[in-house]
C-alpha cells in the first residue's frame, strides 16, 4: 500500500482532488445557502449554519489539542514532501475536510436540497481522498473532520427546526 500512496501522492490529479475541489464546493455550497432560503428565513438559517460550523470547528480543535494519533503527517513519515497544502500541526481532525463537509452538511440539512447537498458530499469526499493520497493526512484525520461537521451540523439544526416546529405549532 505505501508503494502506491508512494508513487500517486505528487500526481497533479491527487493535487487536484487534495486542494481544488475545495473552490467548487466552496463556491456551489455558498450559492445555495445565501440563495435559496426564503427572504423572511434567510437571517436565522445563516445563524444557524454559521453556529454549526464555528461550533464543529472549536470542537474539532479542542479535541485535536487533546487527542492526537499520529505526530508526523504521513509524508513526514515517509521522508517525502507534501504534494498538497497543510498547516503545519499533526493533522487531527482535518481542517479540509470540517470545511467542506460543514458547507455540504448545511446544503443537505440546513436548505434541505438533497439533489446538491448529496453531489457536495460526494465532492467532498473524493477531497478528502485525495488529501489521504497525497499524504497530507491520515483516514483517521479526514473521518474525524468529517464527523465533527456532522454532529455540529446536526445539533444546531436540530435544534433550529426543533424551535421552528414548536413555534409553528403555537399559532
Amino acid at each position: 500500500m505505501n508503494d502506491f500512496l508512494i508513487a500517486v501522492h505528487d500526481q497533479l490529479w491527487v493535487k487536484i482532488l487534495a486542494d481544488y475541489l475545495l473552490i467548487p464546493i466552496i463556491l456551489v455550497g455558498a450559492f445555495l445557502i445565501l440563495k435559496t432560503p426564503k427572504k423572511d428565513e434567510r437571517f436565522k438559517i445563516y445563524q444557524t449554519v454559521l453556529l454549526a460550523g464555528l461550533t464543529s470547528y472549536f470542537v474539532g480543535k479542542i479535541v485535536g489539542s487533546f487527542f492526537q494519533p499520529e505526530t508526523l503527517r504521513p509524508f513526514e513519515k515517509l521522508g517525502l514532501g507534501a504534494s498538497a497544502s497543510f498547516l503545519p500541526n499533526a493533522g487531527f481532525p482535518s481542517d479540509h475536510a470540517l470545511f467542506a463537509m460543514s458547507i455540504s452538511f448545511a446544503v443537505l440539512f440546513g436548505i434541505k436540497n438533497v439533489k446538491w447537498g448529496t453531489i457536495l458530499v460526494g465532492l467532498s469526499i473524493l477531497m478528502l481522498v485525495g488529501r489521504v493520497l497525497a499524504l497530507v493526512h491520515t483516514p483517521l484525520d479526514v473521518i474525524g473532520g468529517s464527523l465533527f461537521a456532522l454532529i455540529g451540523s446536526l445539533v444546531y439544526l436540530t435544534l433550529y427546526f426543533d424551535n421552528k416546529t414548536l413555534k409553528n405549532n403555537k399559532h
